[in-house]
């Protein structure tokens, strides 16, 4: 069970949420409108009711210029008096529709900071949320080409995405990510602070793919340190540092550079053994390998039996030790049992 976190943290900044990104230029012109429209509102009224103002002391006579200067300094609240509402309509006018418009005007001029405050306190409410109900989620520390497979696979799997986390310091990666719809944490996963942000102690698995195997080291003894259950997957360029991975407390070791070379020369001498395990490997389509747990339905059953439901056993977990096809003496499945097989992508 993971081990709860209490206490305060820091700045809220380093999490990020995915959202719509706006141009910049889309953001100005939209503004730009809005406040025209305002104004040009404005004018319209006041001149139709042009008979109602003082010009200067005369009454009436306001051309289309006046009405646009009134409306200008009125909205800009600027505010010079030549030109003044005189009749009950026209003042109740400027109450009732030049007021709101007036604040209208005035929002949009300082829509920059009412924007920004907006977006951090929807970023902080979406954070306090997230953090109240995030539980057993997945951190993906490193958002390469592994980290981006990673997700892509424990998406296709059925892992919603709010319960994936991305931890890395790349701007690029990270927005990448948001528009895959993850959550972010921008930083460096060898620091406390960054993965205590990322929920740590709540989370139930860790994907360390980052792109030094020195790195993913001290990363995997942060991670261990602070959270001693979780469960580590990290990915080593070179076979020779799985060991030291190992030592610092990863669960499992995949060493991708091998892991590689091993399917490209297996294309090769066997051109069909390699297309199948190509396409184990794509996520989503053709064929795949998943652990599930035993169906109620299949109590009982011998675990060639698990055939006609067009699935290959290919291993059966039972307390915790791994039973593989060859060397499996289970005669019947039972409760609590699970089971490795292969079977068509997207079959329930």
């Amino acid at each position: 069970m993971a081990k709860q976190f209490g206490g305060g943290r820091g700045s809220l900044t380093l999490l990020r949420f995915p959202g719509r990104p706006f141009s910049p230029y889309r953001s100005i012109f939209v503004r730009i409108c809005v406040a025209l429209g305002a104004l040009l509102v404005a004018a319209i009224l006041v001149f139709v009711e042009g008979d109602c103002y003082r010009d200067n002391g005369e009454m009436g006579g306001i051309t289309w210029i006046d009405a646009l200067y009134y409306a200008t300094v009125s909205l800009s609240t600027t505010g010079y008096g030549d030109i003044t509402p005189v009749c009950e309509s026209a003042r109740l006018v400027n109450v009732v529709v030049l007021t709101p418009l007036r604040f209208i005007f005035l929002i949009v001029l300082v829509g920059t900071t009412v924007e920004v405050l907006t977006k951090r306190s929807r970023q902080e409410f979406r954070a306090h949320r997230w953090r109240k109900r995030v539980n057993a989620h997945t951190i993906i520390i490193g958002f390469g080409v592994k980290g981006r497979t990673a997700a892509k696979t424990l998406l296709d799997s059925g892992v919603p995405r709010d319960h994936i986390v991305i931890v890395t310091p790349d701007h690029a990666a990270l927005s990448e990510a948001s528009k895959m719809g993850l959550v972010v944490v921008e930083g460096d996963g060898r620091r406390d602070e960054v993965l205590i942000e990322a929920e740590i102690y709540k989370a139930a698995n860790v994907i360390i793919a980052t792109n030094a195997d020195d790195t993913s080291v001290l990363v995997t003894l942060t991670v261990r340190r602070l959270a001693p259950s979780i469960y580590i997957v990290a990915a080593a360029r070179e076979s020779q540092n799985a060991a030291v991975l190992r030592q610092s407390g990863a669960n499992s070791i995949v060493p991708t550079a091998e892991s590689a070379g091993h399917l490209l020369g297996l294309s090769i001498s066997s051109p069909v053994a390699g297309a199948l395990m190509e396409d184990l490997l794509d996520t989503g389509r053709g064929l795949e390998v998943i652990q599930r747990v035993v169906a109620e339905t299949e109590f009982g059953f011998v675990p060639t039996d698990i055939d006609q439901l067009g699935q290959i056993v290919l291993a059966i977990v039972r307390d915790g030790i791994v039973h593989r096809f060859d060397t499996s003496d289970i005669r019947s499945l039972q409760a609590g049992d699970e089971l490795v097989v292969i079977r068509h992508a997207g079959k329930d």
